[in-house]
């Protein structure tokens, strides 16, 4: 959940406030509109803006001084903006990565002048051209599905509530997009969409197309196709290939609620698809590949494991670790991963991913450092083809997943506070929301 942000009170001595210019202001400071504007402009306005998914605007110099010493903070924290793939001392992926939102370090040096210098505003008539903004629509969209009546949330709680969507094809088709298109931009925090068995889909849905869906949606026969986050670009596969999609398969669209109060309005979120009819040169899946509950599955043993091999954090552990490893049983040598990501709960504090190859170093693909569950995406690498990571027969896939099992971790809190607990308990594998999960998410070609 985003985090209200408390601006720190100024020095004794200075009676000045943020965006007040009547008092002395340092010519040399950087400027709202000739500086400041255009970073906000690239990397907030996605959810700051008036009638968005965060608690307040940044849009305009009026609402954004206000702010600014709370919005250097939390930049120079690495709270905003929100994006988990991290480099680390353990973990520096070779390849950078598509729609990367995080600032340089002289962009973060420009809003701590800005807010140090008191939010001058500068010159409007002068203001420096902001970005173009990046179409979020998906080009060459030709199908649009949605719930045939809008959801109301309730309660003052988080909400995860999932939704078939039939595509009602009759033939084989080939998925290269996918942009989900909000309702009511207020209580929409994120989504998945999945592609699943129609007859799974009716037996976990009945009538209603609807049902609550914490963790998972409610199946192991799956394959996620697309993922959204207020102001994401659409979720789509390298050129030339698809993701195929079968007649007997509906979408199920897993949408994270934030509580909109009683007098939330409802909400109608739909999906834009973009198909192709012929078969691509390439075919791209999103696999989920992790979650091993015992030694057979691939977990390894752990910190606290108290019963042979077994995935269990305990009540109040710290720094508590599951590893698990999956190595390739067949793979063609054209495998190319093009997007990587991590899954856990609020009990999850950091993930990392491997791929170990016989003979080399082990390349770390993905790491979230500061896992927050309210923040999950896939990551896809900026790279051509032939730059991707490769996966060969015989290559392991080496996941970490460390939780805090604590009153000291705000997940747990949350967690617990939503299940009316006050203390932690032991925490296994599954998809309630005291469980946990350690899933690798890859997208790959061949």
């Amino acid at each position: 959940m985003l985090a209200l942000f408390l601006l720190a009170c100024d020095e004794a001595n200075d009676t000045s406030a943020p965006g007040d210019t009547a008092g002395a202001v340092d010519s040399g400071a950087p400027s709202w509109h000739q500086d400041v504007a255009p970073i906000v402009a690239r990397s907030c306005v996605g959810c700051h803006v008036d009638g968005g998914i965060a608690p307040f605007a940044l849009d305009k110099f009026s609402s954004a001084a206000p702010m600014a010493s709370a919005m250097a903070a939390a930049v120079d924290e690495g709270r905003m903006p929100p994006w988990g793939a991290q480099e680390t001392d353990e973990c520096t992926p070779r390849l950078g990565w598509q729609d990367d939102l995080r600032l340089s370090d002289e962009e973060k040096a420009t809003l701590r002048g800005w807010a140090d210098a008191g939010a001058p505003e500068g010159d409007a008539t002068a203001a420096t051209a902001l970005p173009t903004p990046v179409s979020l629509a998906l080009e060459g969209a030709n199908q649009q599905l949605s719930p045939v009546e809008g959801y109301v949330t309730s309660g003052t709680s988080d909400e995860f509530t999932c939704f078939v969507l039939d595509p009602q094809l009759e033939s084989t088709r080939w998925l290269t997009g996918v942009q989900v298109i909000p309702g009511n931009e207020k209580v929409v925090h994120h989504a998945l969409i999945f592609a699943i068995d129609r007859d799974d889909a009716t037996a976990l849905a009945g009538d209603d197309g609807l049902y609550d869906c914490f963790g998972g949606i409610g199946s192991d026969d799956l394959s996620l196709v697309g993922a959204w986050a207020p102001g994401a670009v659409p979720s789509a596969v390298p050129e030339n290939s698809g993701m195929p999609i079968e007649t007997d398969q509906v979408f199920v669209m897993q949408i994270h609620y934030h509580p909109g109060g009683e007098a939330a309005e409802p909400d109608a979120t739909a999906i834009d698809l973009r198909w192709i009819d012929e078969e691509p040169e390439m075919e791209a899946v999103l696999a989920l590949i992790g979650n091993a509950g015992d030694a057979d599955d691939g977990l390894l043993p752990g910190p606290n494991d108290d019963n042979g091999v077994e995935f269990r954090i305990p009540a109040g552990a710290v720094g508590h670790t599951e590893e698990m490893t999956f190595t390739l049983q067949s793979a063609r040598a054209d495998y190319r991963v093009f997007l990587a990501g991590t899954h856990m709960h609020y009990v999850g504090t950091d993930m990392a991913i491997w791929l170990e190859e016989e003979g080399k170093s082990p390349e770390c693909l993905v790491q979230t450092p500061a896992w927050d569950f309210n923040w999950q995406r896939g990551y896809a690498y900026d790279a051509p083809l032939e730059e991707l990571p490769q996966l060969n027969k015989g290559d392991t896939l080496r996941l970490r997943c460390t939780f805090d099992n604590s009153l000291d971790n705000p997940g747990v809190r949350e967690a617990l506070a939503d299940q009316g607990l006050s203390e932690p308990s032991d925490v296994y594998l599954g998809e309630e929301t005291l469980d946990e999960m350690c899933l690798g998410i890859f997208g790959v070609l061949f």
